[in-house]
C-alpha cells in the first residue's frame, strides 16, 4: 500500500525509504561532541547532509542522552530558531526535535514541517500546539521514563506489544483532537529506557509495530546497543549503524534517522536497485 506523510509544506512519498539527517545544535551531544553547536556550523552541516542525500533534516537543541539535565526554554529557542529559519530555505522538509510546546509553536510559526517529540506530545499543551496547526507532520516516540533516569530503570517484560500499544494510544489521542492520521508517524524509541535485548526485539519483530499502519521512523544511529554487541565506541559505530538502518528498512521502516547520511544513502541505493530489478523481472514474467 502506498503511504504518504503530510507535513506543513511537503507531502512525503514513502514508497521508497527516506533518510532523516540529524543536526544537533547542542554542546553535549553523545555522538558528535558539539561540533555543530553554533548556527554557522549547524547550517554548514545541514548543507553537507543534503549534498549526501538526506531527504529530511531533523534539528534539535537539547541532548537526550541518558543523564542529561534539561535545557532552559530560552536557551533552546536561541539555539534552534536561527538554524531553523535558514534550513527552511533549503527545499526539503525540516523537523524540529523538541518536547517543549513553546519551541514547537515557535518552530511551526517559522514554517517547520514536522514536530519530532521524544515524549510523544505528553507534556502539557503539546498536543494542542500540533492540533492547532492545519497540516504539520508529527513523529510520536515511545520513551520509558525520562532522559535523566531512563537507563537506570529500563522497562520490564516484552517491549514489543507495550511499545505498539503506547504508540497506537498516542496516535488515536491526537486524532481525537482533529489531527488527520496521514500527519502522524511513530518511532519505537530505540535506546530510550530499554535494555539491549528489548531494542533488538523491536528490530527483529518490527513488523508488529506496523500493524496500525502509521509510517515508522526508526533511529539506531550510533546507539549504545550497537556498541554493546560490537564492543565499539561511539565514534566507530558507522558500519553497525548502517547495518541496523538497512535491517530496519528491510523490516518495513519508512524513515531512518541517522548521523551518517552519505553511507546510509549509499547502502539504501544498493538495496533499492536490487528491489527494482526484482520488480522488473516479475513484470517480465507476468507480461511475456
Amino acid at each position: 500500500m502506498r503511504m504518504h506523510w503530510q507535513t506543513s509544506r511537503h507531502l512525503i512519498d514513502l514508497t521508497w525509504p527516506k533518510v532523516m539527517g540529524i543536526v544537533n545544535v547542542t554542546p553535549d551531544s553523545f555522538s558528535d561532541g558539539g561540533r555543530y553547536a553554533s548556527t554557522h556550523a549547524a547550517l554548514a552541516h545541514c548543507e553537507q547532509l543534503l549534498a549526501e542525500g538526506a531527504h529530511i533534516l531533523d534539528i534539535g537543541g537539547e541532548s537526550t542522552r541518558p543523564g542529561t539535565p534539561p535545557v532552559p526554554l530560552e536557551e533552546e529557542l536561541a539555539r534552534v530558531l536561527p538554524v531553523l529559519r535558514e534550513a527552511l530555505t533549503l527545499g526539503v522538509p525540516v523537523s524540529v526535535d523538541t518536547y517543549k510546546p513553546e519551541v514547537m509553536r515557535a518552530a511551526l510559526e517559522l514554517g517547520s514541517d514536522i514536530v519530532n517529540d521524544i515524549w510523544a506530545l505528553r507534556r502539557p499543551g503539546a498536543r494542542e500546539v500540533v492540533a492547532a496547526h492545519p497540516n504539520c507532520g508529527v513523529c510520536l516516540m515511545h520513551m520509558h521514563g525520562e532522559p535523566r533516569t531512563m537507563q537506570r530503570s529500563p522497562m520490564e517484560g516484552d517491549a514489543v506489544p507495550q511499545v505498539a500499544a503506547f504508540l497506537l494510544h498516542a496516535s488515536l489521542a491526537l486524532q481525537d483532537l482533529g489531527v488527520e492520521r496521514n500527519r502522524i508517524a511513530c518511532d519505537p524509541g530505540i535506546g530510550f529506557g530499554k535494555t539491549v535485548e528489548q531494542n533488538f526485539a523491536l528490530l527483529a519483530r518490527q513488523q508488529e509495530l506496523l500493524a496500525a499502519r502509521y509510517p515508522l521512523v526508526v533511529g539506531w544511529s550510533r546507539k549504545s546497543s550497537l556498541g554493546n554487541v560490537t564492543g565499539l565506541p561511539v565514534d566507530e559505530r558507522l558500519p553497525a549503524s548502517v547495518a541496523a538502518a538497512l535491517l530496519a528498512v528491510e523490516r518495513g521502516a519508512h524513515v531512518v534517522r541517522v548521523h551518517d547520511v552519505g553511507q546510509t544513502v549509499a547502502a539504501l541505493k544498493v538495496r533499492n536497485a536490487m528491489i527494482s530489478m526484482q520488480d522488473n523481472n516479475q513484470d517480465t514474467r507476468d507480461h511475456p
